[in-house]
Order: structure tokens, then C-alpha cells, then sequence
């Protein structure tokens, strides 16, 4: 199986699974820029269960179109958990979706610290009635293979905790 095939079976799941329970995905993107959004975008009738996506590569553009508090951003950084929380908080505020998922991460080849290596990439998601639940995950590879394991990663994950939720 290829990426592409790998990827594109993945988000066929999510879709109908989503379609299955009638809810609505924002997906919220920084490191991946937009990647979710242009993946399940690339499947006919999308528009029956995708409500939209929202690239928030910049601090400030996580401030102003999710709503993620500065003091948020300057106390753990955009690459935490507590900001890939309020992500896809935020987005469920601001838009009319139902779940959201978000991916704040180092993509490299530059950025990392000690602390949060490059290839550190925080996810989070947010199902109806359920508080945000986060992750961290560290992927090997360059730019690319950080991006799309991050991708797969999410809706992979996105898949298994709708699955995991009672009908």
C-alpha cells in the first residue's frame, strides 16, 4: 500500500464514520498546514460530514481565529498539549462542527529544542460531550515524513476514539 492509498483509506474510515453519526469535523492545523483538510477534502461528499479547516501556523493566528489565550502560548509554548487543547476547544466554540482535531508540532529540520525535539507533535480531539483529550507523539524523518505521519496519526486516532465512544 502506498502513502497516498494509506492515507486516503484512512480518511475514507473517518468519513464514514463521522457520516455514521451524523457530526461534522473542523480539523485545526499548524505543523501539517493544512494536510487534513486538503486529504478528506479530496473525497466526494466530504461536504456532508467536513465543516472546515483552519491553519493556524502563527501564534497570533492561534489567538484570533480558535481563541487559544496568549498567556496559554507564553506559559507552555504552541507546541504543548495545553495549546493542541484549546485548539480544537476553540474551534468547536467558533464553528458549527462537532468533533475537532488539532496538530501543533516541530516539523523541522529546524526549531527543536532539548526539551521538544524536532519531530515533537502535540494532537488533540474533541468529540461531542467529552472534554479534549491530548497527545504527544515524537516522529522520525524529515519534514515530510513528520507531516504525514503526523496526519495519519490524527485521523488514525480520531477513528479509534469515535469507534471507543458508545453509539
Amino acid at each position: 500500500m502506498t502513502k497516498s492509498d494509506e492515507l486516503m483509506q484512512i480518511a475514507v474510515t473517518a468519513g464514514e464514520i463521522l457520516l455514521d453519526r451524523s457530526w461534522r469535523l473542523a480539523a485545526v492545523e499548524s505543523c501539517t498546514g493544512g494536510w487534513i483538510a486538503q486529504t478528506v477534502t479530496s473525497l466526494a461528499g466530504c461536504s456532508d460530514w467536513f465543516e472546515c479547516g483552519l491553519v493556524t501556523y502563527s501564534n497570533a493566528s492561534k489567538e484570533s481565529l480558535v481563541g487559544v489565550p496568549g498567556s496559554l502560548i507564553s506559559r507552555h509554548g504552541a507546541v504543548s498539549a495545553e495549546v493542541a487543547e484549546a485548539m480544537v476547544s476553540g474551534a468547536l466554540e467558533r464553528t458549527g462542527a462537532d468533533v475537532a482535531v488539532s496538530v501543533t508540532g516541530i516539523a523541522g529540520p529546524g526549531g527543536g529544542s532539548d526539551q521538544k525535539p524536532v519531530g515533537t507533535v502535540y494532537m488533540a480531539w474533541q468529540l461531542p460531550g467529552a472534554d479534549a483529550v491530548s497527545e504527544r507523539f515524537h516522529f522520525h524523518g524529515n519534514r515530510d515524513e513528520v507531516r504525514y505521519r503526523s496526519v495519519v496519526t490524527a485521523l488514525s486516532e480520531l477513528v479509534r476514539l469515535i469507534q471507543a465512544m458508545p453509539a
